[in-house]
Order: structure tokens, then C-alpha cells, then sequence
């Protein structure tokens, strides 16, 4: 399957049909299902069901359709109309009556429902192993976990099996999964996107969250959620609706904790500092915060009697079936037994006190790096251990719904282990613009395509495939530098319409910038050239700042290294997108 972005564009082109994907994807799903059940999905989308979506986008106009036939996947504690919800408990099984607001969003903008994914019973993990329906491996490596408890969304997305998928996130499980799988996890501002339809786990603090491979897919599913004032008249809010910031300062300084926590993990302590570096690289100004205040209020979510809101779902069947609840699942929900009113207002009033002593960090910092979790445990791990390792991975993500906070989750590249590494930016509520941008950005510096391996496109193990956007097309100034390099043309084709194209200023030759954007993206033409993999080192050493080689999604949603361009470098170039292409820039040029 291919990305939203370049599946999108392949429809609006003529080049595909939905109905022609989604039905041969289905097939593929359905045999696989057959042949080996994937622990992923609890329910996949029947024909009839299939059938009844593509049906009514024919009879749509195309154009009205922002996700046309894209095929997306939910959490099965969301509920849809006619569908079971499960919430990973068998015994507490329903039919919904009704489909959740955000949901019914994404249908009525043309989004295909194909499945419902697997998560830790109730949501109530962040291992991705406590559901009678298999624990959910991890894409990178079977024996770790794949984080939960949006364990089987995070998963359909790393491999490719939907275009982006929605999870749940109360203490992070929109966020851990999406760093252990190497995609992008869009944690929202509570309250932005209805959580109507949605099985509470902690109803004052639940949030929807997107998995996708990019922040730029990431926010276009976000544009379609986000509540209206039509939501906020027919739905309890618990959260303040806030002014949206599209933007962070030019010179945007990002917070790191003093003494950044890994649990003895070596490589994550080794994965953050490049990450940092990384940041440093972007400009941003790196600024060390006392954590001490944001670590005892994330200790609030599961030791103070938060986990009562958590108990109000499932109190029938825990005292009518207790041994149908997880047994790690029941443990910790039990805990709310031995909390009173009392016990309630106290946590309250330090969540208050403790939230006014954190309002010092946005004097000294626009937005935290961290961590998207401190370690990467194994299944067995986990089983030996299942509470102490699960709240481990909350080091970073428990306190961010507690104080109302945005985050994004994104990819940071890979351990010596060749194991998936993910940092989170976390801003204030009200920030999703600003830090899906900033994500997009992160995401144009990274040299490994988003998701697990096999949906990545790699080269032969001696050749890599470069795309080049500018002079060092055929006939142009520095192609020769490929020629001297044996390079072999594999395919004219563009980029996905995700990208814009800015002619630098003061390059010798003239050189254009690629840069991905979030929004106003065209598809931009490039070459794609299999390359010597002993020449890349002294082609590398060619390429002047501020170009590089980093990821380049094509049309057809697959990816290849090619030249990119860091952001900063676009404030004095002249934006040439509308053109598709430098040979048109070029051929401009002369007849002017």
C-alpha cells in the first residue's frame, strides 16, 4: 500500500481508481488473514461493507473529497456503526449503534474503513501485549514489543497495510507505538478532536491520535478530525477550546531534560544525543529543563486515583467476570478500589499546584525534545515484568494529557541493533499546527523512509538508488559527475505532491532546493539513478550545504535517498513549485 499523499495523487491523476485499490488490497488482506492471522486486526471490513463505502464516493464529486479512497484503519475501542467493539475484551463485546464523530469525518471525506486493530485490553498499556487476540509484535524485530496500547494501528501503518490509522492516547499510547514502529504519532491538544464514539478509558483525558507515515499525511487527517462548533453543541467537552498556533519563533529553542532517563539502555542515551545534534543542525537553540515537577505528575496518572475513571468502564464485568479481564489489566484497575473522594480532591489539587510550577518551562523553552520512551523492552521482558517495564515507558508521555498539553511523535532513525529510535516534541495545548510543521521539517533531515523495513525501498546491496531534482539531470551542468560514477537512469518520474521547489539564491551553478511542506505541495520532476555503492562517499562529498541526501517520497508512494534541501536556505529562494520541475525553471529562464 502505498502513502496517503502519492495515493491521493495517483487518483486525482486518472492513474488508479479507488474502487480497483481498495478491492485488491482487500483480497490481499483477506488471503492473508486466511493463511496466517495477523495479530494486528481484530475485525477486517467485510465485502458488503467495503462495497457500501466505494458506492457512495462514486456518487460524490471527487473534488469535495480531501482522503478520496484512502484506506485507513481504527482502534477497536472506537465504535462504528453496526460494527463490534471490543476493546480487545471478548466478553464485553458490543455492536455500536453509532460511529464516532471523528470517524464519520473521515468517511464523509472519502476515507475507506478496512479493519479494526488489536491494543492492550481497555487501553490500558503501553506494551502492546495484553489482548486475548495475540500480542502485536513489533515491524522491526518480532521479540520486542510493538508499544501499545494503539498496538495493531501503529503496526497497519509501518507496513504499509493502511495509508494512516487512529489509536487512542491517554498516557501515550499514540506516541510509543508510533517510535517503537519508526512512523509519525500526532497526539492532539485535548479537546481538538471529539472523542464522541470513543470507549473512555480516562474520559478527562483521552485523546484520538493519528499514526502515519509523515506529519504532513498526519496533518491532513487532522484538518478533516478536528472538532467544529457543530461538535461542541451536541457533546461534553472536559477541555478548554484554545487559539491555534501555526507556528513556533524563527528561533525556536527546544528543551531537553537535565538528566534525561534510558533505564541502563545505552544505544537510546546514544540515539538521543545525535538526536539533539540533529536539532542543533535545524538552528533551534537547546536548552536544559528541571524535569522533576513533569516526572511526579506523570507518577499521578497510574498511583492516584486517575485510574478510577478507568474502573467506572469496566466496573460491571470486573465484578461479574473479573477472570474475563487480563489478569495485568485487572491489577491495575483494581488499584481504584483503594482510593476515596478524599483520596481524589488531594491528587487534584496537586496536579494544580504541581501544573503552575511547570509554567516557568515555556518562559525558557518553545517546545520539549525528548525521548519518545526511554527503552525498548522485549515480549519477554514484559512478561516477567509487565508493570514495571509498561511504566517505564511512560517517563515522557504520562504527563502530557494530565496538563493538556500537544506532542508529536516521530522518527530519529535506528540503534546499532538496527531498532527503530523516536523522539517526541511536546508543546503547549493549542500548538498542533506549529508542531505538525515542525515535524514535517524534522522528517526532511532523516535519512531512513518512515515504517519497517520491507516497505521501504532499498537498492541491491552494492547500488543505491539516488533521485536528483536539479543540476544533475541529464543535459544539465553536474550530471556529468553521475556519468563519471557509472550511474544506470532507472525511471523519469516526480515526486509525490507533498513537496515544493525553490531556486537557491547565489549557487554556482544554479541549483534548486526540494523541500516537503505540509501544505500547497506539488508533485516535482525528478531522475532516479542507480548509483555504485563504493562511489556514494566521494558524491556526498560534492554536494554543498544546504543541500543533502535525505528521503524523497515518490508517486508511486515508494522512497529513495535523493537531494533535499534544509529549510532555512528557502527565506531568500524563489518558490518555482507551480512550474513542476527546473527543466521548466530553466526553460523560463531563456525565454524571458
Amino acid at each position: 500500500m502505498t502513502s496517503l499523499s502519492a495515493l491521493k495523487h495517483a487518483y486525482l491523476s486518472g492513474e488508479k481508481s479507488p474502487r480497483a485499490v481498495i478491492t485488491a488490497h482487500m483480497n490481499n488482506l483477506r488471503a492473508g488473514q486466511a493463511l496466517s492471522p495477523d495479530p494486528a486486526w481484530i475485525w477486517l471490513a467485510t465485502e458488503a461493507q467495503i462495497d457500501t463505502q466505494l458506492s457512495k464516493l462514486e456518487s460524490s464529486d471527487p473534488a469535495s473529497l480531501p482522503l478520496l479512497g484512502i484506506p485507513f484503519a481504527v482502534k477497536d475501542n472506537i465504535d462504528i456503526k453496526d460494527w463490534t467493539t471490543t476493546a480487545a475484551c471478548p466478553a464485553f463485546a458490543y455492536t455500536a449503534t453509532d460511529t464516532a464523530v471523528a470517524v464519520q469525518k473521515l468517511m464523509q471525506a472519502g476515507a475507506i474503513l478496512i479493519g479494526k486493530t488489536n491494543l492492550d485490553q481497555f487501553a490500558t498499556g503501553l506494551v502492546g501485549t495484553r489482548s486475548p487476540y495475540g500480542a502485536v509484535p513489533n515491524t522491526f524485530n518480532p521479540d520486542y514489543v510493538s508499544g501499545g496500547s494503539s498496538s495493531g494501528s501503529a503496526s497497519v501503518v509501518a507496513r504499509g497495510l493502511a495509508c494512516f490509522s487512529l489509536g487512542t492516547d491517554t498516557a501515550g499510547s499514540g506516541r510509543v507505538p508510533a517510535g517503537f514502529n519508526n512512523i509519525v504519532g500526532m497526539k492532539p491538544t485535548p479537546g481538538l478532536v471529539s472523542i464522541e464514539g470513543v470507549l473512555p478509558a480516562c474520559k478527562t483525558l483521552d485523546c484520538l491520535s493519528i499514526f502515519a507515515g509523515t506529519a504532513v499525511d498526519a496533518a491532513m487527517v487532522l484538518s478533516v478530525m478536528q472538532s467544529t462548533c457543530a461538535d461542541l453543541a451536541h457533546e461534553p467537552q472536559f477541555h478548554p477550546v484554545r487559539p491555534m498556533v501555526s507556528h513556533f519563533p524563527s528561533k525556536l529553542r527546544l528543551g531537553i531534560p537535565v538528566m534525561p532517563q534510558f533505564m541502563g539502555n545505552v544505544e537510546y542515551e546514544n540515539a538521543y544525543n545525535r538526536a539533539i545534534t540533529t536539532a542543533r543542525n535545524m538552528g533551534a537553540n537547546i536548552v536544559e529543563i528541571d524535569f522533576s515537577a513533569l516526572d511526579r505528575i506523570a507518577a499521578l496518572l497510574y498511583n492516584g486515583p486517575w485510574v478510577a475513571e478507568r474502573y467506572i468502564t469496566i466496573e460491571s464485568l470486573l465484578c461479574t467476570q473479573p477472570d474475563a479481564i487480563d489478569p495485568t489489566v485487572r491489577r491495575v484497575v483494581s488499584l481504584a478500589e483503594k482510593f476515596s473522594a478524599a483520596d481524589a480532591f488531594k491528587s487534584l489539587y496537586e496536579l494544580k499546584e504541581l501544573a503552575i510550577s511547570t509554567h516557568c518551562i515555556w518562559s525558557e523553552c518553545d517546545a520539549l525534545l525528548v525521548p519518545t520512551a526511554p527503552t525498548h523492552p522485549t515480549i519477554a521482558q514484559v512478561a516477567a515484568e509487565p508493570v514495571l517495564r509498561n511504566s517505564e515507558l511512560g517517563t515522557y508521555t504520562n504527563f502530557v494529557n494530565l496538563l493538556g498539553m500537544s506532542a508529536i511523535a516521530v522518527p530519529a532513525g535506528l540503534t546499532q541493533a538496527n531498532m527503530p529510535f523516536g523522539v517526541t516534541f511536546i508543546a503547549p495545548g493549542g500548538y498542533d499546527q506549529a508542531l505538525l510543521a515542525l515535524g514535517a521539517q524534522w522528517q526532511a533531515l532523516q535519512t531512513l523512509a518512515p515504517g519497517a523495513p520491507k516497505t521501504q525501498l532499498l537498492a541491491s546491496t552494492d547500488h543505491i538508488q539516488i533521485a536528483v531534482v536539479g543540476a544533475h539531470l541529464q543535459d544539465m551542468p553536474l550530471h556529468q559527475q553521475l556519468v563519471d560514477r557509472n550511474c544506470r537512469l532507472l525511471a523519469r518520474t516526480r515526486t509525490s505532491a507533498t513537496y515544493q521547489l525553490y531556486a537557491l539564491a547565489n549557487t554556482t551553478p544554479p541549483k534548486p532546493g526540494l523541500v516537503r511542506t505540509t501544505t500547497g505541495g506539488c508533485a516535482i520532476e525528478l531522475e532516479v539513478y542507480e548509483m555504485p555503492a563504493q562511489h556514494v562517499g566521494s558524491f556526498l562529498s560534492l554536494i554543498p550545504g544546504p543541500l543533502g541526501l535525505g528521503s524523497i517520497e515518490l508517486a508511486d508512494g515508494s522512497w529513495v535517498k535523493g537531494f533535499i534541501c534544509e529549510p532555512w536556505a528557502i527565506d531568500q529562494a524563489q518558490n518555482i513549485s507551480h512550474l513542476g520541475g527546473w527543466r521548466a525553471y530553466i526553460a523560463s529562464l531563456k525565454v524571458t
